[in-house]
C-alpha cells in the first residue's frame, strides 16, 4: 500500500511538472510590454542616423574627389575647368578604379571652378539642385 502511494505521489509530480513547463499569459504580456517600451525609446534614436551617416560618406567621397583634382593642379598647373568637369580626372587615371565616385544616393557629383578654387556639389536625397538637403564640399571643410 505504502507503494501504491509513493507511485501515485510521483505521477501526480509528473503531470504537475508538466503542467508548469509553458509561460504563464501574465509572463508573456510583461515580456511584450518590456519590448514595446524598448523599441518605443531606441528606434527614434537610430533612424536619424542613416541619414546622418549618409551626409558623412558623401563629404569623404567630396574629400577623395578633391585630393584627386589637387593632384591634378600640380600634375597641370592649374584645376581642371567646369566644363572639363570631374571626367577630365577619369580620363587621366586619377581614380584608381576608373570610375568617379557618386554620392550615397548614386547621384554624381557636381564641379565648378572658377580658376582659383573649385567646389565640388551633392544635390542630395531629393537630387535637385537649389534643396536644404544639397552637400557642398566647402561646408564639409567647415565641419572638421
Amino acid at each position: 500500500m505504502n507503494k501504491y502511494i509513493d507511485l501515485k505521489m510521483a505521477e501526480n509530480s509528473k503531470n504537475l511538472k508538466s503542467l508548469q513547463k509553458g509561460f504563464t499569459l501574465i509572463e508573456l504580456m510583461v515580456v511584450i510590454i518590456i519590448l514595446g517600451l524598448l523599441a518605443t525609446f531606441v528606434l527614434p534614436s537610430l533612424t536619424g542616423k542613416s541619414d546622418e551617416a549618409k551626409v558623412k560618406i558623401t563629404c569623404i567621397q567630396m574629400k577623395n574627389i578633391s585630393q584627386a583634382i589637387k593632384m591634378y593642379k600640380v600634375d597641370n598647373s592649374a584645376y581642371p575647368s567646369t566644363s572639363e568637369g570631374l571626367g577630365s580626372l577619369v580620363e587621366k587615371k586619377y581614380f584608381e578604379d576608373g570610375k568617379l565616385p557618386k554620392d550615397s544616393w548614386s547621384n554624381p557629383f557636381v564641379y565648378t571652378s572658377n580658376g582659383d578654387s573649385f567646389e565640388i556639389v551633392s544635390f542630395g536625397e531629393d537630387k535637385t539642385e537649389g534643396g536644404d538637403d544639397d552637400i557642398y564640399y566647402s561646408k564639409c571643410e567647415d565641419k572638421k
